[in-house]
């Protein structure tokens, strides 16, 4: 049976789509053919003319330029959605970066304003998003961003973005806690290594790739339609029982320790 998911009475606003690769769109795709009606915000104008042409076929959706970092940026970016919206019903916090050095280099010598500018953009921009969004929200919201599971293991390379993960998931369930009582949810879905523009970034990621995927028990990596179809489930009301959780979408990939070959 397959199920249907309406969200045209929904409203949402989508932080840092990059491009048609972006696990961001992945999951306002899945979003937008629900009917849900859609915000975007991206960082620079050299990616609007990108996220113009994803957004073409769908009516009724905007986009404005928007620094997470920047509290003048999210002020306009939510006064944005208060006139076009009114209310939010989802948000979803699709943003992270570390300086290239702090990933190529020696974990033990990431320097401290490289350490910063990680957890400050890649963490503490969901801490003011969903600030600047809390008198927006309507009862029974749902916020969702987006992890990787170098922030529970050690991935060779991944370095300060691990500990900028770990914060993100903490970050997560003290969200979650204090809205809650509003009926509001949080949760951050952990995808497995997908080829976006972000894991450019990460050195040596062909191999992380092929390693996830035969680590996984359906001996794949996870793909990101199925990474959209799992953020629609999480930004709908089938998953009102779900708060303050790092949910997996990996293939099985995290499961496993060592993976006995079968014997044939």
């Amino acid at each position: 049976m397959t199920v249907q998911i309406d969200l045209s009475s929904k409203t949402a606003l989508v932080m840092g789509v990059a491009n048609a690769r972006s696990l961001g769109w992945a999951i306002a795709e899945r979003l937008l053919q629900a009917g849900c009606r859609v915000g975007f915000s991206y960082q620079g104008e050299r990616l609007r003319p990108e996220l113009e042409k994803l957004t073409a076929d769908y009516p009724g959706t905007w986009i404005q330029q928007a620094d997470a970092t920047n509290e003048e940026d999210l002020t306009a970016l939510f006064e944005r959605v208060r006139q076009e919206f009114g209310q939010l019903d989802i948000l979803v916090h699709s943003i992270g970066f570390a300086p290239r050095a702090a990933m190529e280099g020696r974990f033990i010598d990431t320097a401290p304003e490289d350490w910063n500018v990680a957890l400050n953009v890649s963490a503490y921009t969901l801490v003011s998003a969903a600030r600047h969004a809390e008198p927006l929200l309507t009862d029974g919201a749902s916020l969702l961003s987006l992890t990787f599971q170098a922030s529970q293991r050690v991935v060779p390379k991944y370095n300060v973005m691990g500990i900028a993960k770990a914060a993100l998931e903490s970050a997560t369930r003290y969200l979650a806690a204090e809205l809650g009582p509003r009926g509001i949810r949080v949760n951050t879905l952990s995808a497995g290594p997908m080829r976006t523009v972000a894991a450019r970034s990460i050195p040596a990621f062909a191999h992380l790739y092929e390693s996830a995927a035969r680590q996984s028990p359906m001996n794949r990596n996870a793909t990101p339609g199925e990474v959209g179809d799992f953020g629609l489930f999480l930004l709908s009301d089938l998953s009102t029982g779900v708060t303050g959780q790092t949910l997996y979408v990996d293939a099985g990939a995290s499961i496993m320790t060592v993976k006995m070959e079968e014997e044939g």
